[in-house]
């Protein structure tokens, strides 16, 4: 679906847009790939990288709707990946998290509505769901303006989802790195936030497919979240850096202990798919029904029993030490 078309990337600099773009100029042809971030110095690695004539690379912020709407022009689908996701330097910067992340969206959405774009998929994380940091207020906060607008945009274009998953194997603020710094300068030993802490584990190749597929998938306003396998932190830790100690450092500013995906409360409007699940809008739509008992590509998902929660520490798919070593190993390649 994606040959022939003209598809945008805010905050395409980051980790998901360069594996995005890679997998879009390996399975298709485009007719333009256009990065949209504010940081030159990566634009400019990443086209030495990615040089194919169907690149297109714009300087430009989220927070400034003017320009998003001109450098969208002619576009039909879009992803929304520009974010501040940091969640200690949310806690400390408040005000700057919120224009990027929900200033930021909804220019995003003014913007693609402004242009008639097709599609737009926006990146969320597990962190929105019942959230306890800023970072997952913002988020939520941006989920629910995308999930909005598939009513603001009144007609059939253009449709607004939204993807939701956890950690994400390599990507750059990842633990994974960190630890693996540390082995390899001879620290004495890895910290852990808090021995119990459990976390969804993704790789970057899997986020990327799993955003490709759901463009398929959409109805518009609902919110995608994949099954996917949870790790203890201390695993992970045994897996990367088998003879160090772990010292408990406490538990970082706006941290949780277990990542929640679908909450409990949002179980009267989750379906539950062969591997996925769908939550489905709580307002309703003006043109059509809320029922995601079928999707576009005809899947078929049922409600999940009331009060279900999809939770890392609570999933009954858990990766040991050894499958964690190898995952990180296929998902580095």
């Amino acid at each position: 679906m994606f040959n022939g078309k003209n598809i945008f990337i805010t905050g395409g600099t980051g980790s998901f847009g360069h594996k995005y773009t890679e997998t879009l100029l390996q399975r298709y042809k485009p007719n333009k790939i256009i990065i949209f971030s504010r940081d030159e110095l990566k634009q400019y690695e990443m086209q030495q990288r990615f040089n194919a004539p169907c690149m297109r690379y714009m300087i430009g912020d989220v927070r400034d709707q003017d320009r998003l709407i001109r450098a969208m022009r002619g576009v039909d689908y879009v992803i929304h990946a520009a974010a501040l996701k940091q969640v200690p330097a949310a806690e400390y910067n408040p005000m700057e998290c919120i224009k990027t992340n929900i200033n930021g969206a909804e220019h995003v959405i003014n913007a693609a509505i402004e242009n008639n774009v097709e599609k737009v998929i926006a990146l969320s994380t597990d962190k929105a769901a019942n959230p306890v940091n800023l970072y997952g207020a913002t988020k939520l906060a941006s989920d629910k303006l995308f999930i909005a607008a598939n009513n603001i945009s009144g007609g059939s274009k253009p449709r607004f989802s939204v993807v939701r998953y956890g950690n994400v194997v390599g990507s750059r603020g990842s633990v994974v790195p960190f630890f693996e710094k540390l082995r390899d300068s001879g620290s004495d030993h890895i910290p852990i936030t808090h021995p119990e802490m459990t976390r969804f584990w993704i790789s970057l190749q899997q986020g990327v497919d799993f955003v490709l597929k759901n463009f398929e998938r959409m109805l518009g306003g609902e919110i995608f979240v994949p099954k996917i396998p949870s790790i203890r932190v201390v695993d992970l830790a045994k897996a990367i850096a088998p003879d160090l100690p772990f010292k408990d450092v406490g538990i970082r500013p706006g941290e949780k202990l277990h990542e929640m995906m679908c909450p409990g409360d949002m179980s009267y409007n989750t379906y539950e798919y062969d591997d996925h699940f769908v939550i489905a809008p709580s307002i309703l739509f003006s043109n059509r029904s809320n029922d995601f008992t079928i999707n576009a590509l005809k899947e078929r998902g049922r409600k999940v029993e009331p009060g279900t929660e999809y939770v890392s520490d609570k999933n009954p798919w858990f990766l040991t030490v050894d499958e964690i070593r190898q995952f990180n190993q296929d998902a580095m390649e």
